[in-house]
């Protein structure tokens, strides 16, 4: 901001050569999973251009998953598998309405093939992380929420596991509409449907390990297509408790009104 009180205005080609800059970087190999970019001030005497445009180019890799900003740290290269951007496919499911039935279907086609990868290529601290995660699953039982939370969590790891970044990604950005979709009613899971969950998980986590690729495969088929249907058990509205009434109207003034007659 100017001595004004202005805000500079930010020249949209010279955005476009931060963003650049920073794909050739990474092109070259001088960039690389955990790195930091180089400070704010090395980028614009480099290029030539404001420190402002030097953020507005940084906010827009951001926004497309090629980086990440620490807060008091720096902007880094993010590790692990690249992260997709989730917000057309969050507009796409509020334009059109996307049903239960056709987010799992997205997911047995991306998450089948990725179990039969995982237990191909998976190294041993990829099997470490999907093990922890089925722990995890197992401790959280009594908390459906949690439980939830863990349940994405075996799915990225075992997404990261399969050796390839762009199976790993779309299962990553498929997963983050799946959960806000799945924590709205994830409360009313029953101790049975994620004990069988928690079963399901093991036997996908065992074939991994045991490099059974089809046995991974099929496992991880039964386990969505249990997991739509307990969600769709979860969404179904449940009858109120045998001799459990609704409330009593109330009529003006707060005071109970008399029930009427069918008569």
């Amino acid at each position: 901001m100017r001595a004004d009180g202005t805000t500079p205005k930010v020249n949209r080609d010279s955005t476009e050569r931060v963003i650049s800059h920073v794909r050739d970087l990474i092109a070259r190999g001088e960039l690389h999973p955990g790195d930091r970019l180089p400070a704010e001030r090395d980028l614009s005497a480099r290029l030539g251009v404001s420190r402002p445009t030097i953020r507005a180019g940084l906010r827009a890799l951001a926004a497309m998953g090629v980086v990440k900003p620490r807060h008091g740290s720096g902007t880094y290269i993010p590790e692990g598998p690249p992260t997709l951007v989730t917000e057309p496919l969050r507009f796409l499911a509020a334009l059109h309405g996307l049903t239960r039935e056709e987010m799992y279907e997205a997911r047995r086609v991306l998450e089948v093939s990725a179990a039969g990868l995982a237990a191909e290529r998976a190294s041993a601290e990829h099997v470490a992380a999907i093990a922890e995660e089925v722990a995890s699953l197992f401790a959280s039982i009594g908390d459906p929420v949690q439980f939830l939370v863990h349940d994405i969590r075996f799915h990225r790891a075992v997404a990261a596991a399969c050796g390839n970044p762009i199976i790993a990604s779309l299962v990553e950005m498929v997963a983050a509409l799946y959960y806000e979709q799945r924590r709205e009613t994830a409360a009313r899971a029953t101790d049975r449907n994620l004990r069988d969950a928690a079963d399901l998980h093991r036997g996908i986590y065992l074939a991994i390990r045991k490099r059974d690729a089809d046995h991974a495969k099929a496992l991880m088929n039964r386990h969505l297509l249990h997991s739509a249907a307990y969600q769709a058990e979860e969404e179904r509205p449940h009858p109120l408790p045998a001799g459990r009434r609704k409330p009593a109207r109330k009529g003006r003034g707060g005071r109970v009104a008399p029930a009427r007659s069918r008569d």
